[in-house]
C-alpha cells in the first residue's frame, strides 16, 4: 500500500522548481482541455486509489503542456524529493499520478545516474593521476 501524498506538499515542490501553480478547481481540472490556458503551469488534486490510499494527481496546462508535464516528472523524481510519477488508468493525457518512490526505485535511479556519470568520473580520475604524476616530477617525454 503506497504512502499518502498530499496536494500542498507536491505543489510546494513544483513551485520551488520554478513551475506556476494555476490553482484550478477540481471541476476545471476534469473538464477543461490543457491547451486552453495562456500560461504554462500545473494544478494538483486528490485521487483515491481502489485500495483507499489518498494520492495526488498533477496536471499540466498551457500552450506547451507536454513540456510542463515532463518538467513535473523531472522535478518530482529528484533524489532529494523521492516521488514517483506515473500514468494511471482513468487519468487524462495531461495528468500524472504522484506517489512516494519505493527503495527499489530509488536504488535503480542511483545506479542509472552512476552509469551515466561513469565516463566523466573515469576521465576526472585519469586527469588527477596525470596531474599528480607531473607534480611528482614524472612527466612524459612526448
Amino acid at each position: 500500500m503506497p504512502r499518502v501524498t498530499r496536494q500542498h506538499t507536491v505543489a510546494h515542490h513544483l513551485v520551488q522548481g520554478g513551475l506556476t501553480d494555476l490553482k484550478l478547481t477540481e471541476a476545471a481540472q476534469t473538464k477543461d482541455r490543457p491547451g486552453l490556458y495562456h500560461v504554462d503551469g500545473f494544478s494538483v488534486r486528490s485521487y483515491r486509489t481502489p485500495d483507499g490510499t489518498l494520492l495526488t494527481v498533477a496536471g499540466a496546462y498551457g500552450p506547451d503542456w507536454v513540456m510542463t508535464r515532463a518538467e513535473i516528472r523531472n522535478r518530482l523524481e529528484q533524489p532529494y524529493i523521492r516521488y514517483t510519477v506515473t500514468d494511471a488508468p482513468g487519468l487524462a493525457d495531461h495528468e500524472q499520478l504522484v506517489r512516494w518512490a519505493t527503495s527499489e526505485e530509488l536504488q535503480a535511479r542511483r545506479r542509472a545516474a552512476a552509469a551515466r556519470q561513469a565516463p566523466l568520473v573515469a576521465q576526472l580520475r585519469r586527469h588527477q593521476s596525470e596531474q599528480a604524476a607531473e607534480e611528482a616530477g614524472q612527466s612524459a617525454l612526448f
